[in-house]
């Protein structure tokens, strides 16, 4: 298991030359079958990240470029008559794969955003009185772009909260960044990365992930960050139950990642901000338009829970 998610992990870096965080985030919200999103200014590696995640698995792959005139049809597909056969059938949209790659997700309006909802939350497709599974493993892997940015849309707050993850990446180190130019002219290199896993190692992970145990003590231990998010008077909605449910899952994941079966009090502290922070609705700045202003006050607030010995 620790093999397989060391070849992922290089394979993944040998495309991606930014912050080696970004990458093992990345690897678990795939592991906690959660769906990411990536938010920063243009040219960090947003889409190269995501698009290194989707190649290194033997999966089934799609991009979505998202643009303001993009319909609900255009991502889930469309129902067409049939002359031949005389009946209606419907034709799957790029929603229908292992790995999505959501391309600018908040370039396109809310009412196309909302077309992913119930593929996020259910695996699962509704187009005319049909419900259509989707193939397991999914997973979304959204970028967009600041919201200060023009030609951008909110997301909606229950769109934010089918992502278990919102992670930032920032400008890669000098010598990553000198790295990178001598390999960026190579246009090829994403093209020709091979899958570092199957997708039957990639199902069995997650089930290994599903089995690490969480302890009363880590349990009481994200339900007392939770409350206290609630209780805080610089939030006005604090973390819901299904915050706390993906917080664990990270957790899990986190634990699996490190060789171990069991969960322990940092696999929670590493990853509340990123897992939370777009969740909580702050008085000052509201939900998903501030990312650091959330982030900050979740930070101050968890200072003031005490971890378990």
């Amino acid at each position: 298991m620790l093999d397989a998610i060391a070849k992922l992990r290089d394979n993944i870096e040998s495309i991606y030359l930014g912050d080696h965080t970004a990458v093992d985030r990345v690897i678990r919200c795939l592991l906690a079958r959660g769906h990411m999103l990536i938010e920063d200014v243009p040219g960090v590696g947003k889409t190269v990240l995501a698009s290194a995640v989707a190649k290194s698995l033997d999966c089934t792959f799609s991009r979505i470029q998202l643009t303001p005139d993009m319909l609900p049809a255009d991502v889930l597909g469309v129902t067409v008559f049939n002359r031949d056969g005389s009946e209606f059938e419907f034709k799957k949209g790029p929603i229908f794969a292992n790995v999505v790659l959501a391309d600018e997700i908040n370039r396109t309006t809310p009412r196309t955003q909302s077309a992913l909802l119930e593929a996020m939350s259910d695996a699962s497709v509704s187009i005319d009185g049909k419900v259509y599974q989707l193939d397991d493993p999914f997973i979304v892997i959204a970028t967009q772009n600041p919201y200060e940015f023009e030609g951008t849309y909110l997301l909606p707050e229950n769109q934010l909260d089918r992502f278990l993850m919102r992670i930032q990446l920032g400008y890669p180190s000098p010598e990553r960044e000198t790295d990178l130019l001598e390999i960026r002219p190579a246009q090829t290199r994403l093209a020709d990365l091979p899958a570092a896993i199957s997708r039957d190692e990639t199902v069995a992970m997650q089930r290994a992930a599903d089995a690490v145990t969480v302890n009363e003590t880590i349990r009481d231990y994200i339900v007392r960050i939770a409350t206290a998010t609630r209780e805080a008077e610089e939030i006005e909605v604090g973390i819901s139950p299904r915050g706390s449910l993906a917080l664990a899952q990270v957790a899990r994941a986190t634990a699996l990642i490190d060789g171990r079966d069991y969960c322990i009090p940092d696999d929670v502290y590493e990853n509340i901000l990123p897992v939370c922070a777009h969740r909580i609705i702050t008085k000052d700045h509201g939900l998903g338009g501030s990312w650091n202003a959330g982030a900050q006050v979740l930070e101050n607030i968890v200072r003031t829970v005490a971890s378990p010995a």
